[in-house]
């Protein structure tokens, strides 16, 4: 049975740049088949996540244009990460604290994979699964 975030992590996880667009963003999604893309600095840094949904709710509802509109410009604050050798536990329990579907796994500084839900949900024992499902949706 798996123990770490490495272990059940998404690898060979692509970007988007803080200075392309959120239209590139999209395109980039859907050839993907994904619903969220870490965005990546100039400096080689994460500088946050961007969501299908960001780009609904952020973007196309506020009636910014997709074309313009950068996807550095919707990463607020510092992203929620885990580090590639944290355990199971911990990695739930930052999930369901911060109440987010997937966390992107660094090694160091370094971006090196991506773990949603489906992938705890698929290999951590059904309390810890119970226990993120209660965090994210819960109340």
């Amino acid at each position: 049975m798996p123990n770490t975030a490495r272990e059940i992590m998404s690898g060979g996880v692509d970007c988007i740049g803080e200075n392309e667009t959120v239209a590139e963003a999209a395109r980039k999604m859907s050839q993907l088949g994904v619903g969220a893309l870490p965005i990546c600095g100039e400096d080689d840094r994460l500088k946050g996540m961007l969501t299908d949904r960001d780009i609904v709710v952020k973007v196309i509802a506020e009636g910014k244009d997709p074309n313009a509109c950068k996807a550095g410009e919707l990463a607020q604050g510092k992203p929620v990460t885990i580090g590639a050798d944290d355990s199971l536990e911990e990695l739930v329990r930052t999930m369901a604290q911060h109440e987010v579907k997937r966390v992107p796994v660094i090694d160091g500084h370094r971006l090196v994979g991506v773990v949603s839900e489906s992938d705890v949900a698929g290999s951590a024992p059904p309390e810890l699964v119970v226990k993120l499902v209660k965090g994210v949706f819960g109340d």
